[in-house]
């Protein structure tokens, strides 16, 4: 029997696969993305066209996955193609098996552009805050260092003569490190008032609308009015914060960045 003679009795082989697949009421499409065959390839199987897929080495991988895929004997399939395949290879080039939905994806989808861009603004804000603290942590550790300078300068030693000027007058940095009891002495049930013990990074939001932002030194103090406030701080355990008559003492620990929100409406 000739080859074309043979290539005649395998359409049952075709039949078998697509009788198989639109019982499953799978699509081509769903085939290939599921076995990572394209769909072109699965069409000439179905058709009998050999020729489209390559070498018959190939056409044999390809029988197997597919079979499998749908539930039939892959190794029954495929020795009955190479049965009755011709003796001369039809291609000796591999086809490109991983489908690619027909070419369509010739670049990133809208929903792959979005995630990109949001991905890229939350690491834009992040940096920023990093940044932000960054700068607050540097200055600090600055004036820390510059502080205990001052205070190993001042410190007597067992040979030195008491200093009555460092015994009298306290170092300006602690003199300026106090309870905010003193400083705040609010009144009203909507003010709040904020006291930076320790250098920090702030900022203030009041009823949606930014009040303050910055880096700020120790010693300042300021009172907002409104309805709600929402402070962050980079330094949470320099920060204090009053609620009219109510003192809420620091946000956090030293060194936390924290985020609270006040209500400033009396009850």
């Amino acid at each position: 029997m000739d080859a074309a003679a043979k290539w005649s009795h395998m359409s049952a082989l075709g039949d078998a696969f697509r009788s198989a697949r639109e019982a499953r009421g799978f699509t081509l499409s769903d085939v290939a993305e599921h076995i990572h065959i394209r769909s072109v390839y699965l069409a000439a199987i179905e058709a009998e066209d050999w020729s489209a897929i390559g070498a018959p080495v190939y056409v044999r991988g390809f029988i197997r996955t597919y079979a499998r895929f749908l539930g039939l004997d892959a190794e029954e399939l495929a020795e009955r193609f190479s049965a009755q395949a011709p003796s001369a290879d039809l291609s000796a080039s591999a086809p490109a098996a991983v489908d690619d939905h027909e070419g369509d994806r010739r670049g990133p989808t809208i929903r792959a552009l979005a995630a990109i861009f949001v991905a890229l603004v939350l690491v834009a804000f992040v940096g920023y805050e990093g940044y932000e603290y960054y700068l607050y942590r540097s200055d600090a550790s600055g004036e820390t260092a510059a502080v205990e300078s001052a205070a190993a300068s001042a410190t007597p030693t067992a040979t030195d003569a008491p200093s009555p000027v460092v015994s009298a007058e306290p170092s300006p940095v602690v003199s300026a490190i106090v309870s905010p009891a003193a400083i705040l002495p609010l009144t009203a049930k909507n003010e709040l008032a904020v006291h930076l013990v320790e250098r920090s990074w702030l900022r203030v939001v009041v009823d949606g609308t930014t009040a303050m932002e910055g880096i700020y030194p120790a010693g300042t103090v300021r009172t907002f009015s409104g309805k709600t406030a929402v402070i962050r701080a980079g330094n949470a355990g320099g920060v204090d914060v009053r609620v009219g008559d109510r003192d809420l003492g620091p946000m956090g620990g030293v060194g936390d960045v924290a985020e609270r929100s006040f209500p400033l409406t009396p009850e």
